[in-house]
This record gives structure tokens, sequence and C-alpha cells, in this order.
């Protein structure tokens, strides 16, 4: 049975103040009676990392990643933050292959695959995130590009090693646009991507991998996504900045 997840990436939002206030606020409206079977994920800013994970440390049901690692253990590499210091910290899990670190910073498929790699090596869920752009989907040539993604960032694993992987589909086009994929769009997207994953892995792998929603998924139309049997959560952006609204987003998936 593949886990349902809420998963808030934060961005580059909330000082170290306004992120304790928010786990705060979350720590106490967070509970196993609360979530029920839903694991909840918080995903803030580097420099706030450490601050979060003790405030959390007492709530088992909330788990902390990093938004990004780098490929490399250590080096060189002025401004990145390897695995192994996340793991240094006790962080949970990392997001790899976001859209805006594909965008903005030139992270290639290779790139990515080789920060899965050391997420794993260091005891990190890697959430693996795969989507395409508005010409993408217009031009009808979304269904390569996802599979692509996938292909290249993760089906160099064996089966063990991609057991431990999260799959977060975002359509980039509904990402801070206030579009937001129909639900049954969101549906076939994953469906597919779990048709793509069976082809590799086989049907009992590919059905115990968890694949959220990341595109503007918000309180209001949170049930309707969550509703789609091969939605198994999300990856929450800017709803995930407010307690009332993460929460209700938590208790849509909890209701699935």
């Amino acid at each position: 049975m593949r886990d349902l997840i809420v998963a808030g990436n934060w961005k580059m939002n909330k000082t170290v103040d306004e992120a304790v206030i928010l786990v705060q606020e979350l720590s106490e409206r967070i509970s196993e009676e609360s979530v029920g079977e839903v694991k909840v994920v918080v995903s803030p800013p580097y420099v706030v990392l450490p601050q979060v994970i003790s405030e959390l440390w007492d709530n088992s049901m909330v788990s902390v990643a990093a938004q990004n690692c780098h490929e490399n253990e250590s080096g060189a590499f002025t401004g990145e933050v390897s695995a192994k210091m996340l793991q240094s910290i006790e962080a949970d899990a990392v997001i790899l292959g976001h859209s805006e670190r594909r965008e903005y910073f030139g992270e290639t498929n290779e790139i990515i695959a080789a920060k899965v790699d050391a997420a794993l090596e260091n005891n990190l869920v890697p959430i693996f995130c795969c989507g395409e752009v508005l010409e993408q989907r217009q031009d009808g040539s979304f269904f390569n590009v996802v599979k692509s993604q996938i292909v290249e960032g993760l089906f160099h694993l064996d089966n063990d090693a991609f057991s431990m992987v999260v799959i977060a589909y975002e359509p980039v086009w509904a990402i801070g646009t206030g579009e937001t994929a129909s639900p049954e769009q969101a549906q076939e997207m994953h469906a597919f991507i779990r048709g793509v994953v069976t082809e590799k892995y086989g049907h009992e792998i590919a059905e115990n991998t968890s694949v959220l929603y990341g595109g503007s998924c918000k309180p209001g139309n949170a049930q309707e996504l969550f509703a789609n049997p091969d939605v198994d959560g999300g990856l929450i952006g800017g709803a995930s900045l407010k307690a009332d609204d993460f929460v209700a987003i938590i208790e849509a998936l909890k209701n699935k």
C-alpha cells in the first residue's frame, strides 16, 4: 500500500522567527488523530532547517525535507549544501528536480540523477519532481517529456533504491499562474507515470510508489484532485505557508 503524503515546499519564504511560528502552529494541530494515515512533510529553506527540525523533534507525525542538495559530498562548491550535511542535521528527505531548479539553474536529468544517488546514499528520501511547461502541453509532447525525465533521472536505480523514491508531478504551466490542471488531466498523467514505472519495475513496485500532484493545489480544489485513484497527495507551494490552508489540504487527503 502506497503512502498518502502532503509535502509543503516553502520555497524562498520565511525568516527563522516566521518559520518557528508556522511549525509551532502546525505542530499544535497535527497529531496521529488529526492526520490519520497521511504523512506530512515540510520543506523550509536551508537557513531555517535546524530550527524547524528542533521544533518538530517531539512530533513524529511531521517529517522535514530540504529543497535541494548538491550531487557531491563536499568540495569547492560555494553556496551549495550536500546530502551528507543534510543527514548530519537529521533531515528526512530532499526535493530534487523541481521545475524551478530545472528552469532557473539549468539542472539536467543527468545532474538530478546524481543528486538522487547522493540523497539515497545518505538515507534521505528523494521527492523527485517531473513535469511539462506550457509549450510542451500545447504541442502534445508532454507525455514524452515526463517519461524522459523519469527514465533519465531514476531508472538507473535498482528495485530497492527506487522503492525509496516519491514522485511529484508538476504541470509547470499551472504553478504560480492561478491555473490548475483539471482533476482529469492530473489523473491522466499520474496513471501514465505509474504505467512508466510498471514497465521498468513491475506492477508491485509501481503500485507502492507514491505520486504527488504539484500544481497549485489549494484547500478549494484539494478534495477533487485527491479523489483520483492515482493521486496520492500533493507537493504544496503557497498554501503550505499558512497553517490553516496546509491543515485543510491534509484533511482533504485524510478523507480520500
